[in-house]
Parts: C-alpha cells; sequence; structure tokens
C-alpha cells in the first residue's frame, strides 16, 4: 500500500495502479490526446510524451491568464503530469529510427495529428502494427478520417460550433453559446481512453493488438445523445431554448437557474404545483397538469423567478431541501473551496517540480478499490528524460547514430 498527501496533508492511502507496467507513447499535445494519456499515467501507465526538440508541445506556451509554472503555460502542467519527456525530431533519420525502437516496446502509442500527418511521417498504423503486432495504436482527430470535413483544424471553439452543440446553451433571445471548458476535447480524450482499455483487455485474451479512432466531433454530437435523438424523430425542426433561465431544450418549467436574493438557486425537475405550495407562491399552484410545464414554461419561469428573487438562496434551501426538490445553490470557484462537501472529497492535489516548486491542481477522479490515485510528480521540462530513457531502451546516447 502506498501513501500520499493531498492538499490539506492529511496522508491518503493510494490504490496499486491497474495499468503499472503499460508503456504508452504519446504523441499528442494541446488537450485532446494529453488528456487520455494524463489518465493512462493516473491507472499507472508509464508515459513518454514524444515532442520535438524546438519547443515541444504547443500547449507549453498557451498560457491562461498569464498563468505560468516554469516558463511553461499552467494548462501545460495540469495536463501532463506525471509523465517523461523524450524529445525527437520525427523527421530525422537517427530519432525516427528510435522512435521505432520505442515503438516496438511500447504497449499503446496516442497521436492526435491531421489525417495523412503520421503517414508522410513513415508511423502510419500498417507501419506501426508491422514494427509491433501487439501494440494498441489510438488516434484522435477533429473530423475523422474521411469526408468533406476530415482536414478542417480540430479546435474545441470551432467543433462545439459545427456540432450543433453551442445552440443549447443560452436563452432564446441571445445566439449561440459556448460551453465554458473544452467540453470536445475533454469527452474525445476520455473517448479514446475507454477505446484503449477496451483494445488492451481484447489483448490479454486474444494477444492481438488493434486501433481505436476518435473524433472531436463524433464526441460532440455524442454528447448531445438524448437531444439529438428527440431531434431525429420529431419533426425537423430545431428545438427551441426558452425564453427565460433556459437550460435545456426539452424539460418544462421549473428547470433552470434562478436568480436569488443574495445569489442564485439552480431548480432540476420537480411538480411545478407542489414547488409553488413549498416556497408560498399561490400562483403556481395552479399549474398541476405537467403538459402545460413545457408549453407554457416561459411563463411559469417568469413567476418563479419573480418570487425566488425575494429571499437570499440559503432560505429556499432551508425549505426546499427537506422536501426532497431537486435544488443547488449555484457556487462560484472561491465559495465551493469553502463548502465541507468539497473539502471532504479532496479533490485537489499539489505536484511538485525540483526546480520551480508546487502547483496545485486537480486530482484523477476515478478511485480503485475504493482508494483515489495521487500523482505528485509535475509535467516534464521539454526533453528532460531524453537521456535516461536512451539508456534505459538500450538506444545510445544522445547524438549517436542509431
Amino acid at each position: 500500500m502506498k501513501t500520499a498527501h493531498v492538499d490539506d496533508g492529511a496522508p491518503t492511502a493510494t490504490a496499486e495502479r491497474p495499468l503499472e507496467g503499460v508503456l504508452v507513447l504519446d504523441f499528442s499535445q494541446f488537450l485532446a490526446g494529453p488528456s487520455c494519456c494524463l489518465r493512462l499515467a493516473d491507472l499507472g501507465a508509464e508515459v513518454i510524451k514524444v515532442e520535438r526538440p524546438q519547443g515541444g508541445d504547443l500547449s507549453r506556451r498557451l498560457h491562461l491568464a498569464d498563468q505560468s509554472f516554469g516558463g511553461d503555460s499552467a494548462l501545460f502542467h495540469t495536463i501532463n503530469r506525471n509523465k517523461e519527456s523524450f524529445a525527437a525530431d520525427l523527421k530525422d533519420p537517427v530519432d525516427l529510427e528510435r522512435v521505432k525502437a520505442l515503438i516496438r516496446r511500447a504497449d499503446v502509442m496516442v497521436h492526435n495529428f491531421r489525417p495523412g500527418v503520421m503517414d508522410r511521417l513513415g508511423l502510419d498504423y500498417a507501419t506501426a502494427a508491422e514494427l509491433n503486432p501487439r501494440l494498441i495504436y489510438a488516434a484522435i482527430t477533429g473530423y475523422g478520417t474521411e469526408g468533406p470535413w476530415r482536414k478542417k483544424p480540430g479546435q474545441d471553439l470551432l467543433v462545439q460550433a459545427i456540432s450543433g452543440l453551442a445552440w443549447l446553451s443560452g436563452d432564446a433571445g441571445q445566439g449561440p453559446v459556448p460551453m465554458g471548458v473544452s467540453i470536445a476535447d475533454l469527452m474525445g480524450g476520455a473517448h479514446l481512453c475507454q477505446g484503449v482499455l477496451a483494445l488492451l483487455v481484447r489483448r490479454g485474451r486474444t494477444g492481438k493488438g488493434g486501433r481505436v479512432d476518435v473524433s472531436l466531433f463524433e464526441s460532440a454530437v455524442d454528447m448531445q445523445f438524448e437531444q439529438f435523438t428527440a431531434f431525429l424523430n420529431g419533426d425537423g425542426r430545431q428545438p427551441a431554448r426558452d425564453a427565460v433561465n433556459n437550460a435545456s431544450v426539452y424539460l418544462g418549467a421549473p428547470y433552470g437557474i434562478y436568480q436569488t436574493a443574495d445569489g442564485y438557486l439552480a431548480v432540476a425537475m420537480s411538480p411545478v404545483d407542489r414547488l409553488g405550495a413549498l416556497i408560498g407562491c399561490e400562483a403556481l399552484e395552479a399549474y398541476a397538469d405537467p403538459a402545460r410545464w413545457f408549453t407554457e414554461r416561459a411563463r411559469i419561469k417568469s413567476i418563479i423567478a419573480a418570487h425566488l428573487a425575494a429571499q437570499p438562496t440559503a432560505h429556499w434551501l432551508a425549505i426546499l431541501e427537506p422536501a426532497d426538490i431537486w435544488c443547488a445553490e449555484v457556487l462560484t470557484w472561491p465559495r465551493l473551496l469553502e463548502r465541507e462537501g468539497f473539502a471532504a472529497l479532496a479533490l485537489t492535489q499539489d505536484i511538485h517540480d525540483g526546480e520551480h516548486g508546487t502547483l496545485r491542481t486537480t486530482r484523477c477522479p476515478i478511485r480503485i478499490d475504493g482508494k483515489v490515485l495521487l500523482a505528485a510528480r509535475g509535467a516534464p521540462a521539454l526533453g528532460r528524460d531524453t537521456a535516461d530513457i536512451l539508456r534505459r531502451f538500450g538506444l545510445g546516447t544522445p547524438g549517436e547514430s542509431a
């Protein structure tokens, strides 16, 4: 049993990691591919990040609000912790042969280049599978490898736009509203990780490697499966967002977020007439027919909004939560950090860099055998592990011919 420390200083037991002994080569950059490899590393895999010697992963320089750590962006460190960095110019014959030698030893390789790039480099699936028939070859693209969109830039905001996802958020009077996180990247990375794990299970049964492909666009459409299915089986019209406190194009009142006297309150599916009785709003008690909760949702929500604005959030929670009405306070991050429920889950951890200090970030959300998975090692400096990897795998030393 291993022990580690979370941000509050309390020792926490960590699980034996189920992917220990699995070697992953991470050729990806930015967010989608690296987030897949981050999760594999959290689960115990050894992840070697293969980066170009000049600059490395482009996200090293993608600073968020001028936040950096050791000269690289905080973004880079959040998704590349607990990895090694191997600097290699894939257009250089010597470096390419060394990378191929690593592929022969690897269990998984991941890339997110546009279709055709790996073919030109000589690292396409057929070549990699010939080098290592047991290899799991994982690729993530913007829009797949076929069709007229295959060479479009696979960037999260663009995928949210073209997939229709941006038309699900915001009120009817607004234009399209993107989500505040890179949801297509993160879901695409999660789907890729699922495919890798499935092929590792199959390989355990058959000894056979394989290929898994994911695209950001397909992941973005899949995220909308509930709403999109209703649309496909409906009248063919784009579903209308509610004009008041929209939170779902297919759910009626009271579903939405409401301003209170001192903050905001989210209210999910609840009988409108019962809600009215609980909060003392007689106008709502007339809406006993569930069919009206959707057809008249804007009017109902307007009534609810006016009523809830008169009292603070805590007042309404004290009434609604004991009555088992699904509701929640809307928290900012500073207020979230103050809450006992957040602290009880110990969701943050400190990662360390021997040269630059400590960075606080999130931990892996998965528990194995009831134990959390922590990793204190920060993201690597560009090429930090090149010499050590060459030595460990018997590939010579930097500067030597392959």
